[in-house]
């Protein structure tokens, strides 16, 4: 099979006996195991599944993903035992308005209803962006990891646990380029100086759940987001066809999956990113483990020309990535009271779309 998926096959593919796939009445469930053979009908029917579910859903879950079992239980091992120490111990590693990595907990978010304290890490070390939101100022500024002293295996685990969220990502994004027709290298040159991180996340049991929220409504503004969640659940998806919102059964080993901002609008909206949040247990600590796969700071983000014609014309303006991370960041650290910068700012109106 060459580079690029014939649309006529993978259309044909839908017709074919069908790989184990679990819809239920949430998001739909696939089975990995067929990206080591891009040859087969079972991979042409899974990159049809896959386009469908990001056209559908913006999320999905996968099995038999590749990432061990055993390197996943390492790290959140490690990262339970860093929360459980006392918040001085924990707030030595903090973060500030000059390295967004490292500790935070609810007291530094813009969101006084989050119930939660977070790690970041960073994937690529030092991790580079710009030093301001201002068109005009093109310096840059290195973001660079902070470990803490306890636990002494957080960062081996970390970052063993970032190659295999790479090496998924690569494999999805694949995935996701043949569906939409594309070749199925054409979102490897965006993350040659990638913006990548982890993020551990801790959710205390919270005694009025009702009141307050893991994480309130919100889209992720990256490429793509691969979440390891544990047995108590929480995360909760904005259904597109009726707004409902569907809780995500956790599933023994299973990675959830969700396409973001970037590739809304890389996709010229044939992929839409969907709304999501966390809601809180009021006896059961929750752990989490996201991983966002983010492009180059140098990365100008726009429609690819491949997927827009005179009939689909492009629906962004370009935006520069690193800046738009900068403006975001800037906005949550200093607590200012603005709307925070969105990709619906970048929407080109229809009266632009004329001209």
């Amino acid at each position: 099979m060459g580079d690029v998926v014939d649309p006529a096959f993978i259309q044909d593919a839908e017709h074919r006996p069908k790989l184990s796939i679990t819809e239920d009445d949430g998001i739909p469930s696939f089975d990995l195991s067929p990206v080591d053979d891009p040859g087969s009908s079972e991979y042409l029917l899974l990159v049809t599944r896959i386009g469908k579910a990001c056209k559908e859903w913006g999320f999905f879950q996968v099995i038999n993903h590749g990432v061990p079992a055993e390197k996943r239980a390492r790290l959140d091992g490690a990262a339970r035992r860093f929360f459980e120490q006392s918040l001085e111990e924990k707030r030595k590693v903090g973060r500030d308005e000059k390295n967004i990595l490292g500790y935070y907990d609810s007291e530094h978010t813009k969101n006084v209803r989050d119930w939660k304290e977070v790690f970041d890490v960073t994937a690529q070390e030092p991790t580079f962006a710009p030093a301001s939101h201002h068109p005009d100022d093109w310096e840059v500024v290195q973001w660079n990891n902070r470990w803490p002293e306890y636990p002494p295996e957080l960062r081996e685990a970390c970052e063993e646990y970032l190659l295999e969220m790479e090496k998924l990502a690569r494999k999805l994004l694949e995935l996701i380029a043949h569906s939409l027709g594309l070749l199925k290298d054409r979102f490897k040159g965006f993350f040659e100086e990638q913006m990548s991180f982890l993020r551990l996340n801790h959710y205390p049991p919270c005694p009025v759940p009702h009141l307050a929220l893991g994480v309130g409504r919100h889209k992720d503004s990256g490429a793509l987001t691969i979440l390891a969640q544990d047995d108590v659940g929480g995360l909760e998806v904005k259904r597109k066809t009726d707004g409902e919102w569907v809780f995500v059964r956790p599933t023994p080993n299973a990675l959830i999956i969700n396409v973001g901002d970037i590739i809304q609008v890389w996709s010229n909206e044939r992929y839409e990113s969907v709304e999501h949040r966390v809601m809180l247990n009021s006896e059961r600590d929750r752990y989490s483990i996201p991983f966002f796969y983010n492009p180059s700071h140098r990365v100008m983000v726009e429609p690819f020309p491949e997927l827009v014609n005179d009939r689909e014309p492009p629906k962004y303006r370009a935006y520069n990535w690193g800046k738009f991370v900068a403006s975001k960041k800037r906005s949550n650290l200093m607590k200012l009271d603005v709307e925070n910068i969105q990709i619906h700012h970048f929407k080109v109106e229809d009266h632009e779309k004329k001209q």
